[in-house]
């Protein structure tokens, strides 16, 4: 899975890196993004323009938004099949903008915390995890805008601390997956991202705490 995650760059250099036209006005680089937060997403391929939604996604058919605890991540392998994700797989999708994220590893048989890894790109510049979203209408108030992160088999850097990973998306892809498409072609995107463009460094465990959110959480390990 993927429970935390990374976007450190500043608003200018974010544009540039990913062709978004436009961030949130509060925007501010994240070292500690964790589940049920605000995460900035692209929904519209035309507009290109990032805004908030909430991490973890609430099916339009849910009673109360608690379901969304559970739905931080969507299997890649089911989303055609799952009610929660059937639907926006096929018409709501969207762009997470990240730089990195973390997984944690326990070696066999080891006691204590396990040991937190970042990931990220080589050349340290910004992608977008695939995403899907939803809309939910609460009995009162106004509406929530929330979104989840398709996950699939990791790859030979990632495989080591954890058997999954977001599906990453770069360059042509990364607009492609908002055209309009069929499954079959939406399917293709649906994989790991390549192992030769990523490396992974063992980091402090302030980021276990996710009331923390500073850039000590990027401190290597001793």
């Amino acid at each position: 899975m993927c429970g935390r995650f990374t976007i450190t760059l500043e608003a200018p250099d974010l544009q540039e890196g990913l062709g978004i036209t436009e961030l949130p006005p509060d925007w501010m680089p994240r070292y500690n993004v964790a589940p049920t937060q605000p995460v900035a997403a692209v929904l519209d391929l035309q507009s290109r323009r990032a805004e908030w939604l909430r991490w973890g996604l609430i099916p339009s058919w849910a009673k109360d938004p608690s379901i969304g605890d559970r739905l931080i991540n969507a299997r890649a392998e089911t989303l055609s099949e799952k009610p929660s994700f059937r639907q926006a797989f096929a018409r709501r999708r969207c762009l997470i903008l990240a730089d990195g994220f973390y997984e944690w590893q326990r070696p066999a048989g080891q006691k204590g915390p396990a040991q937190p890894f970042h990931f990220f790109r080589k050349d340290k510049k910004p992608f977008a995890f695939a995403g899907l979203w939803e809309t939910w209408k609460p009995p009162e108030g106004e509406l929530i805008r929330s979104c989840t992160i398709i996950t699939c088999s990791a790859n030979e850097v990632v495989a080591p601390v954890h058997d999954r990973m977001p599906v990453i998306l770069s360059g042509e892809s990364l607009w492609k997956w908002l055209e309009p498409a069929g499954l079959d072609v939406l399917a293709g995107f649906l994989k790991p991202y390549p192992a030769d463009w990523m490396m992974a460094v063992p980091i402090s465990k302030l980021v276990n705490n996710a009331r923390l959110d500073s850039p000590d959480m990027l401190r290597p390990a001793a």
